[in-house]
């Protein structure tokens, strides 16, 4: 007699075997689990497809210490994982700071370096991340909100260097179901439900009320239109890249002259870029920042500066304008 695949957990299968199809036999890959659905339903597919393409599959959970037991939650997730036949399994306590773009983004940067030191280590190819279609469409309205530009309603990359999101066409409902099938116990992490987070709000407000006034499919749509601009944005990065090499001095600034000739989407790619580069929080740093930098361009005269996110000073002395880091010690 033959036993029907769920659905929900062959799409997780598919979409992990798409994701792994290109990595050589003998890589390791690394998956990051919270014990979340999404995560879970990661782990629980890698673990499947893995060794089928000769891949080992390794996990991780980083334990942010915010939470009175969450040392007790990253050793359940961690003891899953291995029962999923996951190795090497690791627990990564991480110290998340009190600053850094506010304790959403401090927890992501604390999250990331951890994630890195541990693949590292174990000498990953990839690290895979549990992010699906609700979460690509909460970045989106987030970016929109910010008013931070066409790279945040392209919204998450599928890849980013060493790290994957394979679940970025899947539903989070499809991830649920998925880990239902298969008896994963999933954890509910109580940050995702504290309306402090906007992230949460998003979620659990802003979502449910465009769906109830525009239809269903809201979710779907939003990610839709993420995928559709990423490839528009990744040619205009890779040419405000060019432009960034180019504008560059030998004192360490950026040729005014040269980003003034330049198209505005390049120009104000190319400030952002410099920017974050010196040290600008990423979801800090607004358009309307990088518009007042713009303006230090044209501005001629005696030298002149505006402050910026993240400690940095954006100094314009007429032939070039450079980011530097503002004394905040006294």
């Amino acid at each position: 007699m033959t036993v029907r695949l769920d659905p929900a957990v062959a799409d997780t299968r598919r979409a992990m075997r798409t994701c792994l199809a290109d990595l050589e036999p003998g890589s390791t890959v690394l998956v990051a689990c919270s014990g979340g659905a999404d995560s879970l339903a990661l782990a629980a597919a890698a673990a499947f497809e893995g060794p089928k393409l000769a891949v080992s599959v390794g996990g991780v959970t980083v334990d942010h210490q915010l939470t009175h037991g969450s040392d007790e939650q990253a050793r359940l997730a961690a003891k899953t994982m291995a029962e999923l036949g996951l190795y090497p399994v690791e627990v990564a306590p991480v110290e998340v700071p009190a600053h850094g773009g506010g304790p959403e983004a401090a927890a992501r940067g604390a999250r990331y370096e951890a994630l890195d030191m541990v693949a590292d280590r174990v000498g990953a190819t990839a690290v895979l991340l549990g992010h699906t279609r609700d979460d690509q469409a909460e970045t989106v309205l987030l970016g929109l909100a910010r008013g931070s530009g066409g790279r945040s309603l392209a919204g998450m990359r599928a890849r980013v260097g060493r790290f994957r999101r394979p679940f970025l066409g899947l539903s989070r409902a499809t991830t649920q179901r998925a880990c239902a099938a298969q008896q994963l116990a999933a954890w509910q992490d109580p940050h995702n439900d504290d309306p402090r987070y906007a992230r949460v709000r998003v979620r659990n407000v802003v979502l449910p009320v465009l769906e109830a006034e525009l239809g269903p499919g809201i979710a779907a749509a939003l990610a839709r239109s993420a995928r559709l601009l990423s490839d528009d944005t990744d040619l205009l990065d890779s040419l405000a890249e060019d432009l960034l090499n180019r504008a560059a001095t030998a004192s360490g600034g950026l040729d005014a002259g040269a980003l003034l000739e330049a198209p505005a989407a390049l120009r104000s790619r190319v400030l952002r870029m410099a920017a974050v580069a010196s040290g600008c929080p990423r979801t800090d740093l607004t358009a309307e920042h990088v518009q007042a930098v713009e303006s230090l361009l044209t501005a001629g005269g005696r030298p002149r500066s505006i402050d910026l996110p993240g400690s940095v000073q954006a100094v314009c002395r007429g032939v070039d304008v450079r980011f530097v880091r503002r004394d905040v010690g006294g």
